[in-house]
């Protein structure tokens, strides 16, 4: 295998059949471990490639998502690379939004890439982003905390059981909740993990026609279960907590369970990060006896728009830092357990990355059990497992997430909560022609 180093500016250029001039590229990025780990490691790149400047931008979840919509919808130019997930590739590729990455080299093996997640972000045939990372979505317990009470964790468990045991290993005089979940509002935060958890319930976003189905019994119970088991045994102000936030609490030992994304498993078994590293336990995400699973489907992935000016810059960088050589990099610069996890087959056959992460299994798993083209117990007309992949739905997603944001918060009841969100879920979905 070639190292990292070993592909000059020159080299990749040439690979690409293309001439890279002196320039900067701007690179839009989300504030998520795995891409500070790749800001730390950048240094290679343009080590290998001095033509190459990188201009990082690093932001918080949601903001990302609005800078980056805003500027590709306008045209505005700001990003040559932007961090773009699955929701985002197929509308923005469709619309032409996005430049080809078919050509990103002879070395790069595209078809080495998970076909779950790849097959998610190819249009017609044509790539049209590289994945960073892939996840699904899983629990992570603290293994001393279920021996003390007395309590197995199964692979596969349900939610009367994880609801069970988040209220008995819960001890909040000594800080610790018996379960972290997602509260912050955004259609990728808690809307994230409550669609995933819907579905699990039988819920879904949209009946066949295009009707939304917060007045249904299956979303009652999902959100009733929820704010319940977050009041029970949730930490306080968990209306504010997202992924970074919990992984913060969990890696503090302030976490009994946590039902997250798999790309968290890595970090909360370093010990470098996490004082419960040697106590951490996986199982899948939770069902409710219905057939599906509580698990997502996503990828952050790099992605060039349109309208950039340095396309062929941007893609050389995004060959280095979605190749299987930046995934050696890092096994080499922090370690096999800390690799981008999700996207790679040959990730998964690699007898090092098994014995080093104990959590490789669990993520390809769960990776594998979530299918974005038939989420629900019941048909629905539109993919995504955690969304619904129409242009609408991040308007309508942060909307409703912040609705169930304000009932966490005890601003307003699971039913109130559940009227709104069919109100203007329904209000948006016949503005926009959906519903006649």
């Amino acid at each position: 295998m070639r190292s990292a180093l070993s592909l000059t500016g020159a080299a990749v250029a040439a690979l690409l059949g293309t001439s890279v001039h002196a320039e900067t590229i701007s690179i839009a990025t989300v504030n998520n471990g795995d891409m500070i780990r790749m800001q730390k490691l950048a240094g290679h790149f343009t080590a290998a490639h001095p033509d190459i400047t990188l201009n990082w931008v690093t932001l918080e979840e949601n903001v990302l998502r609005q800078r980056v919509t805003t500027d590709i919808a306008t045209k505005g130019g700001q990003y040559d690379v932007m961090t773009i997930g699955t929701y985002e590739v197929p509308i923005w590729g469709a619309k032409k939004w996005l430049l080809s990455l078919d050509k990103l080299g002879p070395t790069y093996d595209a078809d080495d890439l998970l076909p779950s997640i790849r097959s998610g972000l190819t249009i017609d045939g044509t790539l049209y982003a590289a994945p960073f990372y892939g996840e699904s979505s899983m629990v992570m317990y603290r293994k001393d905390l279920f021996e003390k009470a007395g309590l197995t964790m199964p692979e596969a468990p349900s939610w009367s059981f994880i609801a069970d045991a988040a209220r008995k290993i819960t001890d909040k005089s000594k800080e610790i909740y018996g379960i972290c979940l997602r509260g912050k509002a955004g259609w990728g935060e808690n809307m994230a993990f409550l669609s995933a958890m819907a579905n699990s319930y039988g819920a879904r976003w949209f009946d066949m026609g295009w009707k939304p189905q917060f007045n249904t019994d299956p979303w009652k119970q999902t959100i009733t279960t929820y704010l319940g088991l977050m009041k029970d045994a949730g930490p306080p102000g968990a209306s504010s907590n997202g992924f970074n936030e919990n992984l913060a609490l969990f890696q503090t030992g302030k976490c009994g369970m946590w039902i997250d994304a798999t790309v968290a498993a890595s970090f909360v078994t370093n010990p470098a990060e996490s004082k419960v590293a040697d106590k951490v336990g996986f199982a899948l995400a939770p069902d409710n006896g219905l057939g599906k699973r509580s698990n997502w489907l996503w990828a952050w992935t790099l992605a060039v728009p349109a309208g950039s000016k340095k396309a062929e810059a941007a893609k050389t960088f995004i060959a280095w830092a979605t190749s299987k050589e930046y995934i050696a990099l890092v096994a080499k610069e922090e370690g096999w357990a800390n690799v981008p996890p999700g996207t790679r087959s040959s990730l998964y056959a690699n007898p090092q990355y098994q014995q080093a992460a104990p959590f490789a299994q669990m993520t390809l798993k769960s990776i594998q059990a979530a299918d974005p083209k038939h989420p629900t117990v019941e048909e629905v007309p539109y993919t995504g497992v955690q969304y619904a992949a129409i242009p609408e739905f991040q308007g309508i997603g942060t909307a409703v997430g912040q609705v169930f944001s304000a009932a966490l918060a005890g601003q307003m009841t699971a039913e109130q909560a559940l009227q709104s969100a069919q109100a203007l879920t329904t209000r948006e979905m016949t503005k926009a022609g959906y519903i006649k």
